[in-house]
């Protein structure tokens, strides 16, 4: 069984991020970056599908410029077997995206397709629906748990309720939550071992789809700074302030 999961370079978890003074857009400049947190879960999860003699390939694939074969090779330096560059220097926003996932999956046709929930950049959480719907596939998302069973695959997913259990018949998307495992640090000698690893560099205009981007960023800016908080003399002036300042009761 193969299995494909789609990892994005965005700015590290760690970094403040800074707005451009234009606020045209997030000043990326001298800015560590690295794989987007949900997809590591992604990565790991396939990998350790592998370990237990499940699946049999792992491919990793990244949409976006060249500087993204960093981001492949730390995905190959957790376990995947080989990975997919499909290169574009242009804004490649959620659709597009999916439109490139199809194209990779209809030549390399993959048994389970597994994702991040969403990237930590954009917040979009579309990708991974946008890809089932294309390919016509079931999906699970925020997904807590994973398991496969010939050619049926088992999520359980969190919901406001509790736990939600669904079954589906492979091919499938899924996208996964925080909760389903914690990633491995990379060893040294698997990073060693990736950079042996086969790396397919694949133009996105050759693909024949069309990646234009449909949205125009109209402004970017930081969150509005947090007022300091008062004391109340009592419980009236508290639903005082409530009612008639914050205006939430």
């Amino acid at each position: 069984m193969k299995v494909m999961v789609p990892v994005k370079r965005v700015v590290d978890y760690n970094v403040k991020v800074r707005v451009k003074a234009d606020e045209s857009d997030v000043d990326l400049a001298n800015v560590k970056m690295s794989m987007n947190p949900f997809d590591e879960i992604a990565v790991e999860e396939a990998v350790r599908l592998k370990e237990k003699g499940i699946v049999t390939e792992v491919i990793a694939v990244s949409c976006g410029p060249v500087t993204c074969q960093e981001t492949l090779r730390s995905a190959m330096a957790m376990g995947a077997d080989r990975a997919i560059l499909v290169e574009s220097n242009i804004e490649l926003q959620p659709l597009a995206v999916a439109k490139l996932l199809k194209a990779i999956c209809d030549k390399e046709g993959p048994s389970l397709l597994i994702c991040g929930k969403q990237a930590i950049d954009d917040d979009s959480n579309q990708t991974g629906q946008m890809l089932a719907a294309l390919m016509d596939w079931p999906q699970a998302t925020f997904a807590s748990k994973v398991e496969l069973a010939g050619d049926k695959v088992t999520v359980t997913r969190e919901i406001d309720g509790g736990l939600e259990t669904l079954a589906m018949s492979l091919p499938a998307v899924v996208t996964t939550d925080l909760r389903l495992n914690e990633p491995r640090y990379a060893t040294l000698p698997n990073i060693m071992k990736a950079k042996k690893k086969p790396l397919d560099t694949i133009a996105a205009d050759s693909l024949g789809v069309d990646i234009s981007p449909r949205l125009k960023t109209a402004k970017v800016s930081e969150p509005a700074k947090r007022a300091g908080g008062v004391k109340v003399a009592d419980v009236a002036d508290l639903l005082n302030k409530l009612r008639n300042e914050a205006k939430v009761i």
